[in-house]
């Protein structure tokens, strides 16, 4: 089965099989198991396709097993539940009969209620930080080779994290994790694009923020890092094709587990999502 390109539209293109059964498939990558992001995006957008008159609010997610980019991935969605005001999903990610991932939904009809958030932290508009290009002029070469393949791989999701630094002066620093992120391409106007789009994007960096505290990152190769489970609640409408800033944190590691949070906000500082994590990082001392 040959892959797909690494545009947006190609990731979300779900190929429906029967009632509730929809086949997805990975962009071509170097990656020897499927990005988590593409997983949870696909999901939820398989769950969007079984709900007409309202968008997700909520998801929460366990990772399994690692998939096979070389194979494609059957999403089987179980409608447990059609209310008046909430709807709820379940969906199995599934590879040779086994499931890789598993998620539950939930759907709300717009009403009006209640109104609060907390505020957008200070830190410099994405057009005051250095793109792909000027990082690989003038930063990356200062940092480990992982972190410069990283940040140099073409992907359909632009990312300026504000506290670069953090890679180039190492040792110990507060758990926070500033970033701006947005999809390369325009989007079509459909809300549940957006959604899946950001929840791709979302589990782009968070278990980093989790090794700070500790003075490395997922790019160490003394540290086996994996996302073990994935929560995401969506606030307001947004645009995945506009910047939208992830500040993140990392409250907690205990137990080779970090757990890490992000609040997602659109430039007028509107919190139009959050996010939770915990992700394995377990010390590899034979790798010392």
């Amino acid at each position: 089965m040959s892959q797909i390109s690494a545009s947006l539209p190609a990731i979300l293109d779900l190929e429906p099989l029967e009632r509730n059964l929809f086949r997805g498939r990975s962009p071509k990558s170097t990656w020897p198991r499927v990005f988590g992001g593409q997983v949870i995006a696909q999901s939820l957008y398989a769950a969007c396709k079984t709900v007409e008159d309202r968008q997700p609010h909520s998801l929460h997610a366990y990772f399994l097993l690692a998939g096979d980019p070389e194979i494609p991935i059957v999403y089987e969605v179980d409608r447990l539940r059609d209310g008046r005001s909430f709807t709820t999903r379940r969906v199995l990610a599934i590879q040779k009969g086994e499931a890789i991932f598993a998620m539950s939904a939930s759907f709300h009809v717009e009403e009006p209620g209640y109104e609060h958030q907390m505020p957008m932290p200070k830190v410099p508009m994405p057009e005051e930080l250095p793109d792909r290009e000027e990082m690989a002029r003038t930063f990356l070469s200062h940092v480990p080779d992982a972190i410069q393949t990283y940040y140099q791989r073409k992907r359909p999701i632009e990312i300026r994290p504000v506290e670069l630094e953090r890679y180039r002066t190492g040792g110990k620093m507060e758990p926070k994790f500033n970033v701006w992120i947005k999809a390369m391409e325009s989007l079509p106007d459909e809300p549940a694009f957006h959604q899946s789009v950001l929840a791709y994007a979302s589990d782009l960096l968070l278990l980093d923020s989790s090794l700070i505290a500790h003075g490395t990152t997922v790019f160490n190769q003394q540290i086996q890092a994996a996302s073990l489970d994935h929560a995401m609640w969506f606030h307001r409408p947004f645009r995945a094709d506009e910047w939208l800033l992830y500040s993140q944190d990392s409250p907690s590691s205990t137990g080779a587990r970090g757990f890490s949070r992000g609040l997602i906000f659109d430039r007028q500082g509107r919190l139009v999502a959050s996010v939770a994590q915990e992700g394995l990082i377990r010390p590899r001392p034979d790798r010392a």
